[in-house]
């Protein structure tokens, strides 16, 4: 058998508010609860479980997504206001990257996790 990630816990002040938060700017559904976690899975089936923690050591996680998916997900995060930047230090505010074909950028969660939406490496030309 392939070995494959299954889920990650996300430590979160208010797991609810959290899970909504990346839900709505990937634009995925909040799963049921799965006994104190809130999960959201990804398209590769991969959750992300979040967990109530009283104090939240800040992450990385990142999300690669079509480009039909990543500028919908931008739209949201300019629409609703969201900080954005255009390097992990946050340093370049309100600009996307670009690095090997794939455009990207980051943003904070409520608890202070770095996200970063990118799309994927375009493939090589024939």
């Amino acid at each position: 058998m392939a070995i494959e990630l299954n889920h990650t816990i996300v430590p979160a002040s208010n797991p609810q508010a959290s899970a909504q938060f990346i839900a709505g700017i990937l634009g995925l559904p909040v799963d049921p609860p799965l006994a104190h976690f809130t999960p959201v899975t990804l398209a590769n089936g991969v959750s992300l479980d979040f967990d109530r923690y009283d104090h939240v050591d800040e992450h990385h996680y990142a999300f690669q997504l079509g480009e039909e998916e990543f500028k919908a997900a931008f739209s949201r995060i300019r629409n609703q206001g969201i900080a954005h930047y255009a390097d992990p230090a946050c340093r370049e505010p309100g600009q996307t990257y670009t690095s090997n074909g794939r455009c990207g950028t980051y943003f904070r969660d409520p608890d202070g996790h770095l996200m970063e939406i990118l799309t994927p490496v375009p493939p090589e030309p024939m």
